[in-house]
């Protein structure tokens, strides 16, 4: 990996997944710079969330490689991947309901804790040392998603978009390299989905992350990202800025209206 672009933290390099006859995704090539935001757009089972599927090992790709760093991600488990540093959120909430919404973040800040069962019986040092810290970025995320106030309310009676922006938040706990957002404005109305686009553009730059995303709501997608490919029955249709996406004639009929 001596030639490996240092700038691009997630690559897609000619990635085929077949399920038996049925091909999910065709020959996908992408290539998200790091500290970008990367959309991925295109209809209802064009294979958006497959190919998160594939970065995160919850699939296998018949063929091609997933690079993350230049270091490959292929035949690794899940938690593997996450712990190489990949985060996602999902298109179906998946939050600890019956816990409170400090609670969720706690448990997944618990990628970062090195104390022992012993340190937490005895509370040495080191134990109180680690929950200050998650107490205090626990803190700092819940505000950076305008929770803070509701951190003891259980996260299944938060409306749906703030447990959309929990989702999140936990997933950024993590200290994520690469964090897959899966139509995060999904059940958003329009001022709910311009505040996540906010969200989004802060945590890229507020932090050191790349943002891969995935979402049907065009004015986020517009708004937040880098640069987009589009893909339809699997296959790759186009790749480009918001402005060459939004003015492909193909891409037009195909997903943004058909034009006079």
């Amino acid at each position: 990996m001596d030639n490996y672009d240092v700038e691009c933290a997630l690559e897609i390099c000619d990635v085929c997944k077949h399920f038996g006859g049925i091909i999910a995704t065709d020959h996908i090539n992408i290539m998200a710079r790091s500290n970008t935001i990367f959309g991925i757009i295109g209809p209802n089972g064009a294979g958006k969330t497959t190919l998160f599927n594939l970065i995160t090992g919850i699939y296998k790709p018949t063929s091609g490689d997933i690079l993350l760093y230049g270091k490959s991600l292929v035949g690794k488990l899940p938690y593997e991947i996450a712990c190489e540093g990949v985060a996602r959120t999902f298109q179906n909430i998946r939050l600890f309901n019956d816990l409170t919404v400090y609670e969720n973040l706690h448990i997944a800040y618990q990628k970062s804790i090195t104390y022992t069962i012993f340190d937490g019986i005895l509370k040495t040092k080191k134990c109180k040392e680690q929950e200050a810290k998650c107490a205090e970025i626990s803190e700092q995320m819940l505000k950076s998603v305008g929770l803070w106030e509701l951190k003891d309310q259980l996260a299944r009676n938060l409306p749906y978009g703030l447990q959309r922006k929990l989702e999140i938040a936990r997933a950024l706990i993590t200290n994520p390299k690469v964090m897959l957002l899966d139509e995060p404005a999904a059940g958003m109305n329009e001022e709910e989905s311009e505040q996540l686009s906010g969200i989004i553009k802060d945590i890229r730059n507020n932090n050191d992350i790349t943002i891969i995303v995935i979402d049907h709501h065009m004015d986020v997608i517009m708004d937040v990202c880098d640069e987009i490919t589009v893909i339809n029955f699997g296959k790759q249709l186009v790749t480009g800025s918001p402005y060459d996406i939004q003015n492909n004639s193909e891409v037009i009929d195909a997903y943004l209206g058909v034009g006079d």
